[in-house]
């Protein structure tokens, strides 16, 4: 399975071109940008979204979207999550039956509420969805440091094929039958990652961020199993270890949205400045109606909401996480666990 192509040239769409030209004779990259694709080809250079890494001589962009979907065995839709359904109706009429269409995209549609691959599923149905998702900057893949990451489908071969793909030396690729979860896991820290950068603008300390990671892991899991993930997938490089390196990591777009945010800037004002899309904005609010819908508490994506959407003064809404009601740390689990008086 080697007729392959990327759907979009962003920066984390240009480092799994780059992954794949190990395993792959020939990868089309695409872009909807002809200036974009005419000095890459040129170059070997994404100067635009990922400056100073080389892409080899197997791989080519274009523009033309027919000539990158027709006759592939395998797709990767790397696109921002709110243009997922556009995108996949575009790319419908060029598809073939059980072209294998894995998204990449780290989000939950809007007002649908829907999981990128359930997306695909509407959109696609005679393909195959899958999901490819872990703890991934962009700039480290393509520089071919060493990473790890999971990819998720209902059916097992379509999971191996997608491994086997993008398993190179430097890229370990997991299989997880959980796709729910590893959806969620894979969206959901971005909003988690906005709080730590909030912090960090706040003058907060360690401290502060591991007690933002280790309480946000948790109420990700209480959102994933309401909605039906497994809760060991959030132990994993989709869960933990997506949610720890997007907290902690300079290339996180979502962390330095939050950093701003901190500082005192406004929404609007630090969404004008950014030359990328940070997935978090749009997820606290589909996630924090998710969680009302399903009666989940999750009280850092609330105060998330209330700073992002309502304005709410960044200070304040982690006083009022700091005075929440006593509870236990593992919920109800222990409750029955203490001795008698």
């Amino acid at each position: 399975m080697n007729k392959t192509a990327i759907i979009g040239a962003g920066s984390w769409g240009t480092a799994l071109a780059v992954t794949l030209a190990e395993n792959c004779p020939n990868v089309l990259l695409w872009s909807r940008r002809k200036e974009l694709c005419r000095t890459i080809n040129e170059t070997r250079v994404n100067q635009d979204y990922l400056p100073g890494v080389t892409i080899p001589s197997n791989v080519t962009l274009t523009a033309d979207l027919e000539e990158a979907v027709q006759q592939k065995d395998m797709l990767a839709l790397v696109v921002p999550s709110h243009t997922v359904r556009d995108m996949a109706r575009q790319i419908a009429p060029y598809t073939k039956k059980e072209t294998i269409v894995i998204s990449c995209a780290k989000g939950l549609e809007e007002k649908t509420y829907q999981r990128m691959t359930q997306i695909l599923q509407e959109e696609l149905p005679h393909c195959h969805a899958a999901v490819l998702s872990g703890p991934n900057h962009a700039e480290e893949v393509g520089r071919n440091i060493p990473s790890a990451t999971v990819v998720s489908a209902q059916k097992r071969q379509v999971a191996e094929a997608a491994q086997d793909l993008f398993m190179t030396r430097f890229l370990r690729v997991y299989t997880n039958p959980d796709v729910v979860g590893v959806e969620l896991g894979g969206a959901l820290k971005n909003i988690i990652a906005l709080g730590a950068g909030i912090a960090d603008g706040l003058g907060f300390g360690d401290n502060t961020i591991a007690a933002l990671m280790t309480r946000g892991i948790s109420e990700i899991a209480r959102l994933g199993i309401a909605m039906g993930a497994d809760p060991l997938t959030f132990a994993g490089l989709s869960g933990i270890g997506d949610l720890m390196v997007t907290c902690t990591s300079r290339h996180s777009r979502n962390r330095s949205l939050g950093v701003e945010l901190g500082k005192g800037k406004k929404l609007s004002e630090v969404l004008a400045g950014m030359h990328m899309v940070a997935e978090g904005v749009r997820t606290t609010r589909t996630a924090w109606e998710l969680a009302q819908q399903y009666g989940v508490e999750m009280p850092i994506t609330n105060q998330a909401y209330n700073v992002l959407f309502e304005e709410k003064d960044p200070r304040a809404a982690v006083v009022d996480l700091m005075r929440r009601g006593r509870t236990h740390e593992t919920e109800d689990i222990v409750s029955d666990k203490y001795e008698t008086w």
